[in-house]
């Protein structure tokens, strides 16, 4: 989210300049609750064949736990700071990760999968407001000269998440259970709530947002093709990783113990890519948004025609976890260079761009895997990857002619 620098300061009610003291203990809060939602809402990509057989569902059905939490999430960033107003966000963070621990406890003692996907649809809800406002309010919480530090901790709680989520979850799963293993996300994000009321200060709101600043960004060209190519990046991602485990039980034929070892693969290599993209961004940004795709739509190939082999399978996650976690920071990082006044908005439409990618991802790969399998299935997704990538390259020759008018 570092990307959100640039958010007009206009819109709250904030003390502007260096005077604003730095509250690091309420952005390391923040940190925590963004690792508790991301975690949240990707568990179930490690538990999809248990709960599939605790539920009686395909596992292109249990897959829609996540498409689900993504419906709601994208409602929830386009009309959150509409329809909340004025009211002070510290009381409304609060509720959010009050809606979360509920959520928890609801996926975690669902008897049927009514229930189950209610409690997702509320982790939803919780995920689009906190992302649609987070990084807004960690920049209020810090100098202007720390605002970056600031930024770069809160998305390593969501690094974190993305590195730990899928492994461990398939290791508590192993050992106490899916459910058990969704209720471990219960005390931990009431530690994060009970962090968040003893140090997030109140968070007074200036100013509504208008939608029309929102919608109006959809008359830029270069806004609708670097949409565009996001959304077909998160749509192929999502086509793929969200049926990983049954692909890799059912291709790769691994066990518990080598199947959590893969995710982790997936989830290290992803961390590491957070931590390695910063480098190339700066000068080579356009390069990296087009060959990142074409390096995950090349690991998709390769898994159709090797994932009978655990090594090469090990080696190809390798790679899809680093180009999967960095290709999402330079998209964040193409939006502060093109919007950089208008970031407020154009976050929304990316919070909701990525929220429904992941949810058209889950259900077009689910109904591809349950009517013709996981080979067919992982080809699809590197289709569309394949689309992000070209998409990407459109992105980047926009850029570059209007850069010589």
């Amino acid at each position: 989210m570092a990307s959100l620098v640039a958010i007009p300061a206009t819109r709250f009610d904030a003390t502007k300049g260096d005077a604003r003291p730095a509250r690091w203990s309420a952005v390391y809060a923040m940190a925590l609750c963004s690792f508790v939602l991301v975690a949240s809402e990707f568990l179930p990509v490690s538990l999809l064949s248990p709960i599939a057989e605790t539920l009686r569902l395909t596992e292109g059905q249990a897959g829609q736990a996540i498409a689900i939490s993504g419906v709601f999430a994208v409602v929830t960033s386009l009309s959150f700071s509409i329809l909340l107003g004025r009211i002070d966000r510290r009381h409304v963070v609060l509720a959010l990760i009050a809606m979360l621990i509920v959520s928890g406890a609801m996926v975690a003692f669902a008897p049927s999968h009514l229930i189950f996907m209610t409690g997702r649809a509320l982790l939803g809800i919780a995920i689009g407001g906190f992302w649609s406002m987070s990084a807004a309010i960690a920049i209020r919480l810090v100098p202007e000269e720390s605002v970056g530090k600031a930024l770069a901790i809160m998305s390593g709680g969501t690094a974190l998440a993305t590195a730990l989520a899928a492994p461990m979850g398939s290791f508590l799963g192993s050992l106490i259970g899916w459910r058990g293993a969704f209720f471990c996300v219960v005390p931990v994000a009431v530690g994060a709530l009970v962090w968040q009321a003893s140090a997030l200060p109140k968070l007074p709101v200036a100013e509504r947002q208008s939608a029309r600043a929102m919608l109006g960004l959809l008359h830029s060209k270069a806004v609708l093709l670097g949409l565009f190519a996001v959304a077909m990046l998160f749509v192929g991602q999502f086509a793929l990783f969200t049926y990983l485990r049954p692909f890799l039980e059912q291709v790769t034929h691994v066990g518990v113990v080598m199947l959590s070892a893969m995710l982790l693969i997936v989830g290290a290599s992803g961390f590491v890519g957070t931590v390695v993209i910063g480098r190339f961004i700066v000068k080579r940004l356009f390069l990296t948004l087009w060959l990142l795709p074409v390096a995950m739509a090349a690991v998709a190939i390769g898994l159709a025609l090797f994932g009978s082999s655990t090594v090469a399978t090990a080696l190809l996650l390798a790679v899809w976890g680093f180009a999967g976690t960095a290709a999402p920071v330079g998209w964040w990082t193409w939006l502060a260079r093109t919007l950089p006044e208008d970031a407020e908005a154009g976050g929304g439409l990316m919070v909701a761009v990525v929220q429904l990618a992941i949810t058209l991802g889950a259900i077009v790969g689910g109904a591809v895997y349950d009517t013709v399998g996981a080979v067919p299935e992982f080809l699809s997704s590197a289709a569309l990857l394949g689309l992000a990538a070209i998409a990407a390259f459109a992105v980047a020759r926009h850029d570059r002619a209007n850069a010589t008018l």
